[in-house]
């Protein structure tokens, strides 16, 4: 049987016809995996960094605006110029809530309770999306929106999901979790992604490269760029964005929004 496959793995070869080992999903222009530059919270360094080294690879990002963020609010004409210049903004929130004890029992003694996902019911955090989204709108003059789930919680009150429920505001949601082993079954309502502190561009590179080793999709999860929490440093987030950029054949790379409408037209 060995023998059989070596055959025909070198009669594909030798008449032209890739060998994709990997292939499990067709994406855009031949590209082998897709990647998704995403940025919580509506940063300062955002603006300051990462969206003029978005511009200059020619690359676009989502950024997950929550509505309270000081800096959403004092420099808007700049994120309504990002809008307008193809990047994303997406939901997050107005008030960030999150649950202050974790599933696994460990206490988020930072959140407050008023913005305990906890404390919330079903009805409360859907009015709190509806005002997101409609401040947003007043931005970017867009319907169309997709949500990043605040520390990546998708419940409220005793342990009730509201992932169902959003369905009818959003077109995608971005929660963690790993790079998928396989496109089958993917759920754009819940992706996995990998929210990164401190990290060097080599383990950016790496993570990405991952995703391509197995043909599926890498949604990176940054905060602060070029200083502050959970942060990455303006050099290291200059150099992955190049990386993507020389390497382009390799990866689709896409606001959130685009790439959860092409897996949805095309999944079987």
């Amino acid at each position: 049987m060995k023998t059989i496959f070596q055959f025909q793995l070198t009669l594909l070869l030798f008449i032209g016809i890739p060998y994709c080992g990997n292939a499990q999903f067709k994406w855009p222009h031949g590209a082998k995996a897709a990647v998704c530059l995403t940025y919580d919270d509506a940063l300062d360094g955002q603006l300051d960094y990462a969206i003029p080294q978005l511009d200059s690879a020619g690359l676009k990002g989502t950024f997950f605006c929550t509505g309270n963020s000081p800096c959403l609010y004092k420099r808007m004409d700049e994120w309504r110029k990002a809008a307008k210049n193809g990047h994303e903004l997406g939901n997050h929130t107005l008030f960030h809530p999150c649950l202050g004890v974790k599933p696994d029992g460990s206490k988020m003694d930072w959140v407050s309770p008023e913005n305990d996902l906890q404390n919330y019911t079903l009805s409360k955090l859907m009015n709190e999306l509806k005002t997101a989204n409609t401040l947003l709108k007043a931005i970017d003059g867009k319907e169309q929106r997709t949500f990043g789930y605040t520390c990546s919680d998708c419940t409220v009150g005793a342990g009730v999901s509201f992932t169902e429920s959003i369905k009818t505001l959003f077109t995608g949601a971005r929660s963690d979790g790993q790079i998928p082993e396989t496109m089958n079954g993917y759920n754009i309502y819940k992706t996995p992604s990998w929210g990164v502190n401190d990290n060097s561009a080599e383990d950016l590179i790496a993570y990405i490269n991952k995703a391509r080793d197995k043909g599926t999709i890498a949604v990176i999860m940054f905060h602060s760029v070029g200083g502050g929490y959970l942060n990455t440093g303006a050099a290291q987030h200059r150099q992955f964005v190049e990386y993507i950029n020389k390497n382009r054949k390799d990866f689709y790379c896409a606001t959130f929004q685009e790439v959860m409408n092409y897996i949805k037209n095309n999944s079987k």
